[in-house]
Parts: C-alpha cells; structure tokens; sequence
C-alpha cells in the first residue's frame, strides 16, 4: 500500500498549524492501515523546516528549488504532479486553506474538500465533510482507486499526543519549470488585529442576549479576570458591537479552546460548526438553547445576575491571593 502524505504548508519560515492536524490525523490512520507517512516538503532553503518534520513524519520528501522559494499554485501542481506519479501515494492530505483549494482539482485523483474527518474502511477511504452550512454531516465513500486526494478543514484534529519517529530526509532533484501564467511580486502582511481569537485557550463567547452593546464591558471585564479572550457570535459582529476578527462560525474564525464560555449565545449550528474540543460552558436563560445540546456544563440563568455573582468570586479570589505587605 502507498504512503499517506502530508503536503506541508509553510509561510515566511514558519510551518502552519493545519500541517501538524494533519501530520496528526494522518499518523492515526498509518497505524490502522500499515501505511507509512510522508511529508512533502516544497520550497528553497528549507533544511531547518524538514528537521522539524522528520522529528514526526516516517519520511520527509524535499524539492527545493528557488522557483518554489515563494508559494505559486502552478508551479506547485506541476511538481506535485509528477511526485504523485512517481511515487503513487495512496492518500494525500492537504489543507483546505487558500494554499491548498487552489492545488487540488489539478492532481487528476479523486478528491473531497473542505472535509473535518477520513478514516479506511475495508480498504476503501470514507470522508466526512459538512454541507448546507454546517446542517448536515456528509458522508462520502470512494470507489477503491489507486490514491485519494482531501483538503482538511483546518482545526479539525487535535496536535496532541503525536509520537516522535525519526524519519528520514529524502532530498528529491527534480526539475521545475519556469512558468508564466502566475509571478510572485510581494508578499504584504495583513492589518493585525488586537487579538488572534484561534490561538487563545480560554475564550468567553457573548451572544445577542447581552441585549445592547453597552453591557460589552461587562463580559470583556470577566474575560479578563479568566484570563481569556473575549469573542462572539455572528449578530455581535453584524450589529458592529465587536469587530469581525472576534467572530466564531462559519463565517468567521474556527477555535479550539481548552475552555469555551459561550454567555447569551443561542447555539445556531454555524456557530457551534466552528468549536473544535474544550470545555464548553454555556449561560443561557432559556432551556431549549440549542446551546446546551452541545455544552458540557450549563447555567439556565440570566446572564445579568451570574456574569457579576462569576465576576465578583474571580476578583475576590485575586485579592485573597495577593500576598502581604
């Protein structure tokens, strides 16, 4: 059987996130399917990148060219291409990320996007992915065929517990072409925000319960006090209360938090889509909040009366805390 291999995304010397996820996932389903697992470097000068890699890959495949010292998709699908067909993987996982959507559909292997789970089952690959907005779960089953092709919806698959192993580096001579369709000009790094709600381990999520954008403060104030992060749901951002870059949903930002605190928060599935694992602590005053279908502790309360009762036990706690003198 064919390795499974692992595209890696990488930006400005820095391995992306969606590449561990995928490393991760990918080592899991070496272990049920006897498979070895790859990860194919692409790029110029990236020795200290492919160090990082063997440290969890079976193998680390590296063409390194200066044509790929800046990520350009037709330069990158043609050298995929002919790796795929050199070497014949039996699964290759790439990051459903503006790297990865525009590589995909070129690699003439059957494919599915923007999936958040794949396993093998008697030797066939099974894919799940969501659709109508997060309302249903689809379940795609392939036709057996020498290699699949998934993009993984970053967020999907836990980092943690992965097993070091060693691998070996295999430096690939390969050759590039020069191509004119597509030229790298510059790269220009996005406005940054205040805060990078995808990184934070505890974020206390508010909802259109708060009721208006004055009693923000009050859920910012116990954020604080958690050291966390203060984020939102959809209608927070649409009534300009908080800025987009605070939002968790489909249409904004998927997290995964070790403690997510969702306060006045319904619970629509394009919001709850996007919470990958953590603890999830939901504060809502009606009882049919879809929300408490998902959370792991929950208060039917009015936010009003726990968020201070919470605020005032945290401040207490850190004065007590404080030593004499």
């Amino acid at each position: 059987m064919g390795p499974i291999w692992i595209l890696v995304e990488h930006r400005r010397g820095e391995i992306r996130d969606v590449t561990w996820e995928m490393l991760a996932r990918g080592r899991q389903l070496a272990s049920q399917s006897q498979r070895k697992v790859t990860a194919v470097l692409l790029g110029y000068r990236v020795d200290n990148l492919a160090g990082q890699l063997a440290r969890y890959a079976d193998e680390v495949l590296v063409v390194s060219d200066e044509k790929l010292e800046h990520f350009n998709s037709e330069i990158y699908q043609q050298v995929l291409s002919k790796l795929t067909g050199e070497h014949h993987p039996s699964l290759t996982l790439i990051g459903h990320t503006g790297f990865g959507r525009e590589l995909t559909g070129q690699l003439e292997l059957p494919s599915a996007t923007d999936c958040i789970d794949l396993r093998f089952e008697d030797g066939a690959l099974k894919a799940v992915r969501q659709m109508y907005g997060g309302k249903v779960n689809a379940h795609i089953y392939f036709a057996a065929a020498p290699g699949y092709v998934v993009t993984v919806r970053p967020g999907s698959f836990p980092v943690e517990g992965v097993k070091e192993v060693r691998g070996e580096i295999k430096k690939l001579s390969l050759p590039v072409d020069e191509l004119n369709y597509k030229k790298f000009i510059e790269y220009i790094v996005a406005a940054a925000g205040e805060v990078d709600i995808t990184r934070a381990d505890i974020l206390v999520s508010v909802g259109q319960g708060i009721g208006d954008k004055k009693n923000i403060p009050l859920i910012a104030e116990l954020a604080e006090l958690m050291g966390g992060v203060m984020s939102c749901s959809r209608p927070i951002v649409d009534k300009r209360w908080l800025p987009k870059e605070r939002q968790v949903g489909i249409s904004g930002k998927t997290v995964k938090p070790k403690v997510y605190l969702a306060i006045g928060i319904s619970g629509a599935f394009q919001h709850i889509a996007e919470i990958k694992g953590g603890t999830i602590i939901a504060i809502n005053k009606d009882p049919k909040a879809p929300i408490f279908q998902v959370a792991d502790y929950g208060i039917v309360a009015d936010l009003f009366k726990i968020v201070p009762a919470l605020t005032a036990k945290l401040k207490a706690a850190k004065v007590g805390s404080q030593p004499d003198g």
